[in-house]
């Protein structure tokens, strides 16, 4: 059995049969993997990717809904930072969000 203590204070605490020892996590961590299982239950996926991540520019395209060809155009017109390895363009996944946020100021 899981139990938790304490989810309006800063630090929650988590109790389990399993758990041999007490487990402090911070209250933003348990929000978060709040929303990560109600997406998860809707039935969408979920990444979790360490903001400096470089990405390259299929999977790029692909969560940003675009074609390639078209992503790298946004590289080459100097839209998102990028930085190459050998020939091959190589974006920062923080760089990625940045873009994605300045695009839907501009839609509004």
């Amino acid at each position: 059995m899981l139990t938790l203590e304490g989810l309006h204070s800063e630090n929650s605490e988590i109790e389990s049969e399993d758990i041999a020892e007490e487990i402090k996590i911070p209250l933003q961590a348990l929000k978060l993997l709040a929303k990560i299982l109600k997406v998860i239950s809707q039935g969408q996926s979920v990444s979790v990717v360490p903001i400096s991540t470089e990405m390259t520019t299929p999977a790029v395209a692909e969560l940003l809904g675009c074609s390639r060809p078209h992503f790298v155009k946004l590289l080459e017109e100097g839209n998102i930072p990028f930085s190459l390895v050998g020939r091959h363009p190589r974006v920062k996944h923080e760089d990625i969000m940045d873009f994605q946020k300045v695009m839907k100021l501009q839609r509004e």
